[in-house]
């Protein structure tokens, strides 16, 4: 990229990367903290990350919409409890046209890279298009569901029928009397078996690792009550506040607490077997393949009103015989059992820590972030800032998320970021750098906490859970509550960085 000059103005104060609910919270705060000149780039042409992307059948928030919104930017028109996504996409647009941040917005700008000045004290952003941006500041809120993951099974590319990814779901594919095999158990199988079960001819779903799973308890949000919520908003928020207490205590404190309160993971795995038990009608082969052998938490839980039950049907098979090689007619397992196919949805997630950072990113001394990160594991000062990489944030990077409310860790992050940023104008300060000392006590703070979470347990091992990384790590979670992490983002000593012009 163009080398700048030492009294080069940037082009902006404050460049966010990605118009997710990320960068929209990033925006929203940076419009209440009275900071205007900001741009929000977006690789697509539209705003709502992953709620844009997302279109499979059945795809909905797995977390009750009550929480999965700005605590600042209430939504009274949610039609259920756990909405589908077409009301979070209108939900990123409401936020937007109520705030007037269109004009902030980016889009079809796809960032190659990213490097500090260190003369200049900027950020040069190279786009896809061959434009270069310079920011004082950057806010990287690129999300983690953003690149699919293809797996890497022999055979996928010489697959004759129609084969499709849901995150890269194509509308108008047909499944109606088809012969549909699904790769993967996660969150997006989950929601999608279910929902076309009864619509193809066979459904075959190939399991490598089960899923716990407890009931979802998803209804109709009655008119009424929308309006009570349109009128007295308070009746709303204690709704809110009731669902992320519920939250931290059956999920965060027993997973980021599992050795002192080993008894509320168990909890969780009994009312999940139970669930199992009525599901399945007491059917003891197919509870036996649908029961996880590690601990609840090690990956992912999800919350379902349908996907065990669609076992029993006799036109729907769970195959949890590996699978050896993908034909042109279908899928091979282990066993040498053929299965023709019409159609294969690959339901096999995201790249999450491997995508970490999503592009080149070059600090100080031109280091780049993710050979940094790869050599020295997975590291942040309070789950945002990287020693080395002065005036960059992000929003979801390493020990971020606390596995509580997603809206949750948006704002403590954005909360922290902001903090520096104003404390750098109120300085007249250039740069804005966290201290190598406490980023490092920050990091053996999480590493000491860590000892004490489901992730250590020895049933973790081998799940393939994206929590994990190849150092045996779990720095995709924090080990704090929700509650703790905004109080520290709202309390941190702003020395902990230094400012210089």
């Amino acid at each position: 990229m163009t080398a700048v000059g030492d009294t080069t103005r940037p082009d902006h104060e404050v460049l966010v990367i990605g118009a997710g609910f990320s960068g929209i919270g990033a925006a929203l705060g940076l419009r209440r903290a009275g900071i205007d000149d900001f741009l929000v780039l977006e690789e697509r042409d539209d705003v709502g990350g992953s709620w844009y992307a997302n279109k499979y059948p059945g795809v909905a928030v797995d977390i009750s919409a009550f929480s999965y919104s700005f605590a600042a930017e209430p939504f009274a028109s949610w039609s259920r409890v756990f909405p589908p996504g077409e009301e979070l996409k209108a939900y990123a647009d409401h936020c937007i046209d109520t705030y007037a941040l269109r004009p902030h917005l980016r889009f079809n700008s796809r960032v190659e890279q990213a490097s500090y000045s260190e003369s200049a004290h900027l950020w040069q952003v190279l786009l896809g298009d061959g434009t270069e941006l310079t920011a004082r500041f950057v806010i990287c809120a690129t999300g983690w569901l953003t690149k699919p993951k293809t797996p890497a099974i022999a055979g996928l590319d010489t697959f004759k029928g129609d084969l499709v990814h849901t995150a890269e779901w194509d509308q108008s594919l047909d499944l109606d009397g088809k012969r549909v095999g699904v790769i993967g158990t996660g969150a997006s199988a989950v929601q999608i078996v279910p929902e076309i079960a009864g619509r193809t001819e066979q459904l075959h779903v190939y399991q490598r690792t089960p899923t716990w799973l407890l009931p979802k308890p998803d209804f109709a949000v009655p008119e009424a009550v929308r309006r009570l919520f349109r009128r007295v908003p308070a009746t709303q928020r204690a709704i809110r506040m009731l669902n992320d207490v519920v939250t931290e205590l059956s999920f965060v404190i027993a997973m980021v607490h599992y050795r002192r309160f080993p008894f509320l993971a168990k909890a969780g795995e009994a009312a999940s077997k139970f669930y199992l038990r009525r599901q399945v009608k007491g059917d003891r082969t197919l509870m036996a393949k649908l029961t996880p052998s590690y601990r609840v938490g090690c990956k992912r839980p999800s919350l379902s009103k349908g996907y065990w039950r669609a076992f029993t049907r006799d036109d729907v098979e769970l195959v949890t015989e590996p699978i050896e090689e993908i034909t042109p007619s279908g899928i091979r397992t282990a066993d040498g059992a053929e299965q023709d196919l019409d159609v294969l949805i690959l339901a096999t997630g995201f790249h999450v820590l491997d995508n970490l950072p999503p592009f080149p990113m070059h600090g100080q001394g031109g280091r780049d972030l993710k050979e940094f990160w790869r050599t020295e594991r997975f590291q942040t000062y309070e789950g945002t800032s990287i020693k080395g990489y002065p005036n960059l944030w992000f929003i979801v990077g390493p020990y971020s998320f606390t596995g509580g409310s997603w809206f949750g860790m948006i704002d403590y992050q954005v909360t922290h970021a902001l903090r520096v940023i104003g404390e750098a104008r109120r300085r007249g300060a250039t740069e804005a750098a966290v201290r190598p000392e406490e980023h490092d006590r920050s990091f053996r703070r999480n590493l000491r906490r860590m000892r004490n979470t489901v992730f250590l347990d020895p049933s973790c091992r081998g799940t393939n859970s994206y929590y994990l990384d190849e150092h045996g790590d779990a720095p995709a979670v924090r080990p704090a509550s929700t509650y703790e992490a905004a109080w520290r983002a709202r309390h941190f000593d702003l020395d902990d960085y230094s400012f210089e012009r």
